[in-house]
């Protein structure tokens, strides 16, 4: 069986990839690339867009969380630049399939997720403590 602090690290480990996966998608929000052809082949050398990354958290047996990140599905939605040079014929680019209202409740989450978990490690030090000092 896991400890209180050990449960809460797993929460707060997950926050923090949260929050990561939050800064990376919205730091490369414009980075766009070739749109593939329909045969899904882009030409060597043209750049790709970026591919967004969600969490998937799960529970843990005995306790705590797990969170991985995986990329977005579908990663790209078509976008309008005619001026970018790696627009095709009809002006489109691939632009990351990123949702800014998404990523900031995503923000939000992790910010109150991390903070209650260590709420929960520094009372759960507390309360070991205080048990260890009746018992001494």
């Amino acid at each position: 069986m896991s400890s209180i602090v050990s449960i809460a690290t797993s929460g707060m480990s997950a926050a923090s990839l949260r929050l990561e996966v939050v800064a990376s998608n919205v730091a490369n929000v414009t980075t766009t690339g070739a749109l593939p052809p329909a045969n899904g082949s882009i030409a060597p050398g043209s750049p790709r867009a970026y591919t967004p990354l969600v969490v998937d958290q799960v529970d843990v047996a005995g306790g705590g969380t797990a969170a991985t990140a995986k990329s977005v599905s579908p990663a790209y939605v078509a976008a309008s630049d005619p001026t970018a040079p790696f627009a095709n014929q009809g002006g489109l680019v691939a632009a990351p399939n990123v949702d800014l209202t998404n990523e900031m409740i995503q923000l939000m989450v992790a910010r109150y997720t991390f903070a209650m978990n260590a709420d929960v490690a520094r009372t759960g030090s507390q309360i070991t403590k205080t048990l260890l000092d009746t018992v001494a």
